[in-house]
């Protein structure tokens, strides 16, 4: 079920460039693009993932996290073999990273499976996560045309390091990004995560002056991204997209090719979480925490608790329509 790929031109000879993602790999014949799994054959690029989810499940939608979109609600989850970064503290890397060559065919789900999967059990929205989405982008588009034309929303959980022209493109479908934003140093991108800083603030801004639903994700990791002076920096980058626009914070524990480092310390991330505030955010969320209380949403007026979470529960309370019941409080995000 190998399908053509999108966004790429000739480069000479039978090279191929593939302009999905700012990579932008000239690829010879034969061989793949960065990601692993864009291949050019007899000077055509091919996806060689399109219909071969390497995983489907329900989850709940605060795991992608999202906490303004939909809460207490699932999401039908999928991915496929496959990624543009290489980051060494990647959770999710047996998928993104390890056999990278090997694509599953046992596992063939057309994008109408896909939609039907989340039809028949009634499930709300289909969501592109666990390995980065830019990379099965013909699989996902398609499936998210069919899902929008029955109603049912689309999520990507996203490096947001995707090119300007296939960006535009997922304003046909998309309605929610939960995008990391790993650091906000250009040589931890280079060095760390195999990509560049700018794509993704660009993505941030493009998705939310479109009208996506976004919130931003950060791993504070010790060492790398956790001064002071760098989470003020990313802070302050999502202020002055929107305040409104939820930070999640998460606490980082050793995984992958960085295991030379401890778990990140609580008082650090709830540290985190104060810079965000001081710096405008009007929620910031503390992941990967014990105890509660780390995750609930407050009235940003009255200070009433709306929402709380345990674990990927959410319990609703006090919040009709996305207005406080306690002071009429608008809050920002998509409530149904």
């Amino acid at each position: 079920m190998d399908t053509k790929a999108r966004f790429w031109k000739t480069s000479g000879g039978s090279s191929v460039q593939c302009s999905l993602c700012p990579h932008t790999c000239v690829i010879g014949e034969g061989a793949r693009g960065i990601c692993g799994v864009r291949e050019n054959r007899d000077g055509v690029l091919y996806s060689t993932v399109y219909g071969h989810p390497c995983t489907v499940a329900a989850d709940p939608i605060e795991k992608k996290p999202l906490f303004h979109f939909l809460p207490g609600t699932v999401s039908l989850s999928t991915a496929t073999a496959g990624c543009n970064f290489r980051c060494l503290f990647c959770q999710n890397y047996s998928i993104s990273q390890a056999g990278r060559d090997t694509v599953r065919r046992d596992t063939v789900y057309t994008p109408k499976d896909m939609v039907s999967a989340a039809s028949e059990k009634n499930i709300p929205s289909i969501s592109y996560t666990y390995t980065e989405p830019t990379v099965f982008f013909e699989y996902a588009y398609d499936i998210g045309i069919i899902a929008r034309e029955q109603g049912i929303r689309n999520v990507f959980v996203s490096n947001g390091f995707i090119s300007h022209e296939p960006r535009e493109a997922c304003l046909d479908f998309l309605d929610a990004v939960n995008c990391d934003l790993k650091s906000f140093s250009d040589e931890t991108y280079r060095d760390v995560i195999g990509g560049k800083l700018q794509p993704v603030l660009d993505s941030i801004r493009f998705f939310h002056e479109n009208g996506v639903w976004i919130e931003v994700t950060t791993l504070v990791v010790p060492g790398m991204n956790d001064s002071d002076e760098e989470l003020e920096q990313i802070a302050e980058f999502i202020v002055s997209v929107d305040p409104g626009i939820p930070w999640h914070v998460s606490r980082f524990y050793p995984v992958y090719k960085m295991q030379d480092r401890p778990p990140t310390p609580e008082e650090r991330v709830e540290h985190a979480v104060e810079i965000g505030k001081k710096a405008g955010i009007t929620h910031v969320y503390a992941g990967n925490m014990h105890g509660a209380g780390h995750e609930d949403t407050i009235c940003p007026s009255c200070g009433e608790l709306l929402i709380t979470r345990t674990g990927f529960s959410a319990d609703i309370r006090n919040f009709s329509g996305g207005v406080c019941d306690s002071c009429g409080e608008a809050v920002e995000g998509v409530w149904g």
